[in-house]
């Protein structure tokens, strides 16, 4: 089932292509030896190993890397590390795959970004005397529960791992909590707060914001799923009575929703028109959708406030990374559902940069409460700042960690 949703075609999904193969463990020789193997899953996980990628390149320039990724958005990230590392896709869960991969790529360790933990793999890497260190990893209260009802599993699983390095000391207490020596686990930060943004971000924003206007209220609503298109859009007609000259940027989380959003948005009543076809913005736009991919941070820095979606439909995602606003120093909305990014949000709402909004009316109250305070507004803004500024460190600590296994000929 995993496979097929892999290599199934969607709208707006990269391709796998030819590299198929790759799946199951077949792929081309890599052009260096005995890389660092880092396994990053996805786009995010991409996106918060690049700072760690780069440090270690810049220490160890004539390290080789090898970036693995599962989905091919994730792959699509990496190429823009090309310049300092190798892609290939993540073989499937199989040891025959494993092996057949291992025999080509000949790692000289394996980094797992978080903890995307799978049992045949982490045993056909052990058994090939390659330590195994997992990075920027977190342990949810409810995963901590799950794998404590399957603890044998999990001895399975956590005897082959070397080392795991904690976002926080309270990941590093669950992890022990299920069995991991104190000398395997220790905190190290996480990566994500380490977040540069490059000035091409503001350059790019800027000139979008030109085209979206610059004095008309502007707020994005970042990586919506399913489920919560409505509410945000509800939440836009009720501000449009405050502000009528008020901008939505909508951007869903998954290339395949695209079409929908915008064609939902239409039936809603709003002039909708795609970052795709830019050319037709005007000052009657009322919803700019972000129909492209990895340009997510010049939709966030354009904007006047960040809605962080993927946290009004329950227990579903979790809620999404909040870091990307913070950074950017945007006053925060976020919805009740953050259990992915509990420590993060809870710093932020602490800090007085981030509110939890519950329904379409607490949208549309702090966006008016926001877009008529400029100075409230702006103090947020500088509080998210504060937090990330506070909280960065991670990618050299975890170097330091990780020198051993780096250095290991």
């Amino acid at each position: 089932m995993l496979l097929y949703t892999l290599l199934k075609s969607k709208n707006g999904k990269p391709s796998v292509g030819s590299r198929w193969t790759e799946y199951f463990g077949s792929c081309s020789a890599l052009v260096g030896k005995k890389p660092i193997w880092i396994h990053t899953v996805s786009v995010g996980e991409t996106i918060a190993a690049t700072p760690l990628i780069r440090a270690i390149k810049a220490k160890y320039p004539d390290q080789d890397i090898l970036i693995t990724t599962t989905t091919t958005t994730g792959a699509e990230q990496a190429a823009k590390l090309d310049d300092i590392a190798e892609h290939r896709f993540m073989p499937i869960d199989f040891s025959w795959c494993v092996s057949r991969f291992l025999k080509t790529a000949n790692p000289k360790c394996m980094l797992i970004m978080e903890t995307e933990l799978w049992p045949n793999t982490l045993q056909a890497v052990a058994n090939s005397n390659i330590p195994i260190s997992v990075i920027n990893a977190r342990l949810s209260e409810r995963s901590c529960q799950r794998y404590r009802q399957f603890q044998s599993v999990f001895n399975l699983i956590s005897q082959n791992l070397d080392q795991i390095l904690c976002q926080h000391q309270a990941d590093a207490e669950r992890f022990k909590s299920l069995g991991i020596l104190p000398e395997k686990s220790s905190v190290t930060g996480s990566l994500k707060f380490d977040i540069s943004i490059p000035n091409t971000v503001h350059e790019n924003a800027l000139t979008l914001r030109h085209q979206l206007g610059i004095n008309r209220p502007v707020w994005v609503a970042a990586s919506t799923h399913e489920g919560e298109d409505v509410i945000l859009y509800d939440a836009h007609q009720k501000l449009l009575q405050a502000y009528p000259e008020a901008l939505l940027i909508l951007v869903p989380r998954h290339p395949e929703r695209f079409e929908g959003v915008a064609k939902f948005g239409e039936e809603y009543g709003f002039n909708v028109v795609r970052r795709t076809h830019e050319n037709k913005i005007d000052s009657t736009t009322q919803v700019y959708l972000g129909d492209t991919m990895g340009e997510m941070l010049t939709f966030i820095s354009a904007a006047d406030i960040c809605f962080m979606a993927g946290s009004l439909i329950g227990d579903k995602v979790g809620g999404h990374n909040v870091l990307e606003p913070a950074a950017l120093g945007k006053p925060i909305l976020n919805g009740p559902s953050f259990f992915n990014f509990k420590e993060i949000t809870h710093q932020l709402i602490k800090e007085q940069a981030l509110v939890i909004c519950h329904s379409a009316d607490e949208i549309n109250h702090q966006l008016v409460r926001l877009l008529s305070d400029s100075t409230l507004s702006e103090q947020m803004g500088e509080n998210a700042l504060k937090v990330v500024a506070q909280n960065q460190g991670a990618v050299a600590k975890t170097l330091e960690a990780l020198s051993s296994v780096i250095t290991k000929q």
